[in-house]
């Protein structure tokens, strides 16, 4: 397989080769760098700091054409010997954890992780491109164009907003697009899979438990239209989800609730199949406004969108994913084969048929808790595959892709 993707004759480049084999000896200092990373909050929507931090870094490198957009995008450019079609690499910068979280950091003597909130997800991600921006700086000229890009609002109702304003600028330029995510080491996504959010609001007349009890309430009406949902059938295969993550609403215990909102996440590996599952929730929504309007109770129901992660992917065989496989192998990293679809920032170039893949760059657990750890041991690893996979698609992209 390497000798088919090439990867022999990348890996005999004495340049690369020695610049991954000083990678292999710097595990202490890119854990260090993970740690620099995830001591900057960066919530979702709120990554000032952080991509700040970034920016910093990529003049210090003395990279070209660095910049910060609207949407709090960091990008810098490494001039390659042709610009086009050009090669994107990018990891994100915000997290889910609010900006008064205790980032205290925990390191165990015995297994030696790294225990944070957002260590792995993705201040270990953000630490690799950080990394790769080192490397690429003291190397000849890549083939192509690589752009490096630290991208805002990729976790929840962000919904992608960073990637997409990064794809929207570069998408003519734009041959391939690699997305670093910290943790998940061996694990090649190659599907976006679908994603659509709702907030459904409810609205009552309300008043008092027990003056006015009988007139309608918000929360007992949206409940219901929650038990209903609940009921639906989704497919095994393809594989399709529904999640209710919040629900609020009312004043107090001894208030008929005038309004209340829930947040719904919908979700399948089939487009057909999501848009299904939609039509479903609409149906509902629809018979509860008519149930209501015909008993003139004053509920009225509205739904707003605050979540589209559009579907989109490229085929096991296609070249990027073998050469990915191909990295992994030469580097005897297992690779994850149950793990082919997820929502990721490659959503947004799989959906416009730009050929992405999703890369994990050590192995961690526990995302999106106060417990997040990583294992820094194969953090260099990581980041050696990165180098070898991301020269390798620049060499590929001036073949025509």
């Amino acid at each position: 397989m390497a000798e088919s993707m090439g990867l022999d004759r990348l890996s005999e480049f004495a340049a690369i080769r020695a610049a991954a084999e000083k990678i292999a000896g710097e595990s202490e200092r890119l854990a260090a760098l993970c740690i620099e990373i995830q001591q900057i909050p960066a919530p979702t929507g709120a990554e000032e700091k952080r991509a700040d931090w970034v920016q910093a870094r990529f003049r210090q490198l003395g990279l070209a054409d660095i910049d910060q957009d609207a949407a709090l995008n960091v990008y810098a450019r490494i001039p390659g010997r042709q610009p086009t079609p050009a090669l994107l690499v990018s990891a994100h910068t915000d997290t889910v954890f609010p900006a008064a979280t205790d980032l205290t950091v925990r390191v165990d003597p015995e297994s030696r992780r790294i225990a944070g909130p957002s260590i792995g997800d993705n201040s270990a991600g953000l630490a690799g491109l950080m990394a790769l921006a080192e490397v690429l700086a003291g190397l000849e000229q890549p083939p192509v164009d690589i752009w490096l890009v630290a991208n805002s609002n990729e976790e929840g109702l962000g919904d992608l907003k960073g990637i997409r304003a990064a794809v929207d600028r570069l998408e003519d330029s734009l041959g391939a697009v690699l997305v670093l995510e910290g943790m998940g080491l061996g694990r090649i996504v190659h599907a976006g899979l679908g994603v659509r959010r709702y907030r459904i609001h409810a609205s009552a007349p309300g008043g008092h438990s027990w003056g006015d009890f009988g007139s309608a309430s918000a929360i007992h009406s949206l409940a219901a239209l929650v038990t209903d949902i609940t009921r639906l059938n989704v497919p095994q295969q393809p594989r399709t989800s529904y999640n209710i993550g919040k629900f609020k609403g009312g004043t107090s215990v001894n208030t008929i609730a005038q309004h209340a909102s829930l947040e719904l996440d919908l979700r399948s590996v089939a487009p057909e199949t999501l848009a299904q599952l939609v039509e479903q929730v609409q149906h509902l929504v629809q018979r509860h406004q008519r149930h209501h309007t015909k008993a003139q109770s004053g509920v009225a129901f509205s739904v707003e969108t605050i979540g589209d992660r559009p579907a989109g992917q490229i085929p096991e065989s296609h070249p990027l994913m073998q050469a990915a496989s191909a990295v992994l192998a030469q580097l005897g990293i297992p690779e994850q084969m149950d793990v082919r679809i997820s929502s990721t920032d490659a959503n947004i170039p799989l959906s416009r048929g730009i050929p992405s893949v999703c890369i994990g760059l050590t192995e961690g657990g526990d995302a999106h808790r106060l417990s997040e750890w990583i294992d820094p041991r194969p953090l260099a690893k990581g980041i050696q595959q990165l180098l070898y996979l991301t020269w390798w698609t620049a060499a590929w992209l001036t073949t025509g892709g």
